[in-house]
């Protein structure tokens, strides 16, 4: 008598049988390998040069790490950082709505503002502002029929500290501006259009349902800008504001030892750049909580603008 045809259920039972027996081998990755002994390799040179090399003099950097000039500068770099990113986080946000502005007029003052902050070098603008009085001898405010109200020399107003400022600000402003814009430009348009025809109007818009959307989109970039602005306030040193950099030059244009102050200078850069990357993980995970919910968002936005809506009629 002739054994009776497999069932399907016998079929795949042997196959699955058959694929449990067979051995699975890992496929090489012999350029892999070859990539991490030659990191290892380099990053052991590295740390041997640094370790044998008297030239680094290492305890004496570690002399200077707390040395008073330096935390004076310090202080210097971090506060110029904090006003010029507050002054071009402002400055950028109104350039960036005016790129995005219905007038016509105000996205072209806005373009040529953009291409002229981000066209010109940073040291150029800051070496222009530090010799603004070459150019205007005195400030004055006069009202009519009052008269003059404040007069000054523009050096005693144009500090170092103040040139510095003023020039890296409305700099970072240029760049600022095209990432608020960029923000402004990821909201999806049709959640402003359903505003727009409920009544509510272009400045509300803007702030209840544009700019807290844009936030996730602009932080990542903007926290880049920061770190980017605390390097870049190095270049003070050439109008001789007392930044970290120049107090480590004045240092060792006494004492010669360039190498240890250098160390010193990058040990302290390394340091804040590292808290403010943790600062900015950390916004950027309070501003993407919405990213697993987008239809709860639009939900609540446009309930909102109902709400709002109605307020305004009962009124």
């Amino acid at each position: 008598m002739a054994d009776p045809p497999p069932t399907p259920t016998m079929a795949n039972a042997a196959i699955a049988d058959k694929v449990a027996r067979l051995k699975v081998v890992p496929q090489r990755q012999y350029g892999i390998w070859v990539g991490t002994a030659l990191a290892l390799l380099l990053v052991a040179l590295i740390i041997r040069a640094f370790a044998v090399n008297p030239a680094f003099s290492w305890d004496t950097a570690a002399k200077y790490i707390l040395h008073p000039p330096i935390l004076r500068g310090l202080g210097t770099t971090l506060l110029l950082t904090v006003l010029i990113m507050a002054v071009a986080i402002v400055v950028g946000t109104v350039v960036a709505i005016m790129r995005v502005s219905p007038s016509p007029i105000l996205r072209a003052f806005a373009s040529v503002y953009v291409w002229f902050f981000r066209g010109v070098p940073a040291l150029i603008q800051l070496i222009f502002w530090f010799n603004l009085s070459l150019l205007v001898r005195q400030i004055s405010l006069t009202l009519p029929y009052i008269g003059t109200v404040f007069s000054a020399r523009t050096n005693d107003i144009m500090t170092p500290f103040l040139s510095a400022v003023v020039a890296l600000s409305l700099c970072e402003a240029g760049y600022m501006a095209e990432i608020i814009r960029a923000g402004i430009k990821s909201v999806p348009s049709g959640q402003a259009e359903a505003a727009s025809a409920l009544g509510m109007p272009y400045r509300m818009i803007l702030k209840r349902i544009t700019l807290p959307q844009a936030m996730r989109f602009v932080v990542p970039p903007t926290g880049n800008e920061a770190i980017n602005l605390l390097k870049m306030t190095s270049l003070v040193t050439f109008i001789a504001v007392d930044d970290l950099f120049y107090s480590a030059q004045s240092i060792y244009a006494r004492t010669f030892e360039t190498i240890p102050l250098l160390i010193v200078v990058a040990f302290w850069y390394l340091a804040v750049v590292s808290i403010m990357s943790v600062g900015q993980l950390f916004l950027e995970r309070h501003f993407g909580r919405s990213d697993k919910r987008d239809d709860a968002m639009l939900i609540e936005i446009l309930a909102r603008a109902i709400t709002w809506r109605r307020r305004q009629s009962d009124v």
